[in-house]
């Protein structure tokens, strides 16, 4: 089966209509009809011409088949990244594409649990209350690509991941008290990792250097630092040595102002007993 999603916004990528002329371009060089590729790659015929039009995001496993089947020698599977970063909103997809290989992660999370240690039930609870609202084959793709990151977690070798996460959030049921506790749970497992570090910002803290909303903080594997930064309907990828610099020296200060690893899982614990 071909695992296929609609893009997340009104209208096609450049980059998905240049992948999809590229099948295109090969399919007819090959002399095959829409259908008859589907037939070779296990899938529609009219799953084909989304394809082609930019309508459908190609799995990078699916771009492997489609590279087989048109004999395209790597062309079409050498887009794999890049194609599911294409699933994301436009203001994260350079992000994504970093993230994956990063040499180090780390995040302050104001008002969500991060991507990266979210449930599908709370991952579903969370985009199902976006306004304005999804439907239901947006919001699954939304939902798979969040999950997806989570390969980072297991992935050889191990990035250094840290994460300092509000008080409020874990205490916030999106969904229900059901979800959160499993939420909760999933934190505890995920904070027993060798390689995680999960910290809680506890609400009756005085000092606070968070104030500023979420931040994230990522190594590349050429061990380059970068700053990620997103308020209300956009986002900011931060290079600049001098501005990286100083939030990196913010995100220390809040994980000094936090609870230890070691409080945080404690706390964690209480919060599931009461639910």
């Amino acid at each position: 089966m071909a695992t296929s999603l609609k893009p997340p916004g009104k209208e096609p990528s450049l980059f998905l209509r240049h992948f999809g002329g590229q099948v295109r371009i090969l399919r007819e060089r090959r002399g095959l009809t829409r259908d008859e590729l589907g037939g070779l790659a296990s899938c529609s015929g009219s799953l084909i011409g989304a394809i082609e039009r930019g309508e459908r995001i190609a799995d990078p496993d699916f771009a492997v088949r489609l590279d087989t089947a048109l004999v395209a020698e790597g062309l079409l599977a050498s887009a794999g990244p890049a194609l599911a970063a294409e699933r994301y909103p436009p203001m994260f997809r350079d992000f994504a594409l970093l993230e994956a290989d990063c040499f180090s992660f780390s995040t302050y999370a104001p008002h969500a649990v991060p991507g990266l240690l979210k449930t599908e039930s709370y991952a579903h609870a969370l985009i199902g209350n976006r306004i304005p609202s999804l439907d239901d084959d947006e919001t699954n793709g939304l939902v798979k690509a969040r999950l997806d990151r989570q390969a980072l977690l297991a992935r050889t070798p191990k990035p250094v991941l840290t994460f300092a996460i509000e008080e409020a959030v874990l205490r916030r049921p999106f969904g229900g008290r059901v979800v959160l506790k499993e939420q909760l749970l999933h934190l505890l497992a995920c904070s027993r990792l060798r390689h995680v570090s999960v910290q809680v910002m506890p609400i009756d803290c005085e000092e606070h250097a968070g104030t500023d909303g979420l931040l994230t903080l990522l190594e590349t594997k050429d061990r380059r630092p970068l700053a990620y930064t997103e308020g209300q309907g956009g986002s900011t990828l931060i290079s600049d040595r001098d501005q990286v610099s100083l939030l990196i020296q913010r995100y220390g200060a809040i994980r000094a102002q936090a609870l230890t690893p070691r409080e945080s899982a404690r706390y964690i614990e209480q919060l599931v007993g009461a639910l």
